[in-house]
C-alpha cells in the first residue's frame, strides 16, 4: 500500500495548492480541513508525513504535533509544521516537530522541502 503525506489546512486555497502541486510531485495526499477531522481520519497506518497549519479554527497545528509525538502509534511519523505567524523555533519545540515550512513559500522550494524531508525520515 502507498503512503501518503497528510495536510492539514483550514484555508481552503492553501490546500488546493499544495495538495496539487504534491500530487504533481507524484505523492499521494489526503487532506483535512481542520483539527476534529484529522483527529477522525481513518488512514492511521500509511503515512509518511504530516504537515500541519498552526492556526487551525478549532486547535492548533502545534497542539496536534505534541498529540501525535505523545501517541504510541503515531509518534514515529514525520511532522512538519507550516505557518506564516508563528517563529521556527516555538514551532518545533513546542509542538516536538521534525521540520518548519514558513508561509508564504516557493512552490518549488516546498516540493523540495517535502521531498528531502521524506528521503531522510524514511
Amino acid at each position: 500500500m502507498e503512503r501518503v503525506i497528510q495536510i492539514v489546512e483550514d484555508d481552503a486555497d492553501i490546500r488546493f495548492i499544495v495538495e496539487y502541486v504534491l500530487e504533481d510531485a507524484s505523492y499521494t495526499v489526503e487532506t483535512f480541513e481542520n483539527a476534529k477531522a484529522f483527529l477522525n481520519r481513518s488512514n492511521k497506518e500509511n503515512v509518511a508525513l504530516v504537515i500541519l497549519d498552526v492556526m487551525l479554527p478549532d486547535g492548533s497545528g502545534i497542539d496536534l504535533s505534541k498529540t501525535m509525538k505523545a501517541g504510541e502509534d503515531t509518534r514515529g511519523i514525520p511532522v512538519i509544521i507550516m505557518s506564516a505567524h508563528a517563529p521556527s523555533d516555538v514551532a518545533i519545540s513546542e509542538g516536538a516537530a521534525d521540520g518548519f515550512i514558513q508561509k508564504p513559500f516557493d512552490i518549488d522550494h516546498f516540493v523540495k522541502q517535502v521531498r528531502s524531508f521524506i528521503r531522510s525520515k524514511n
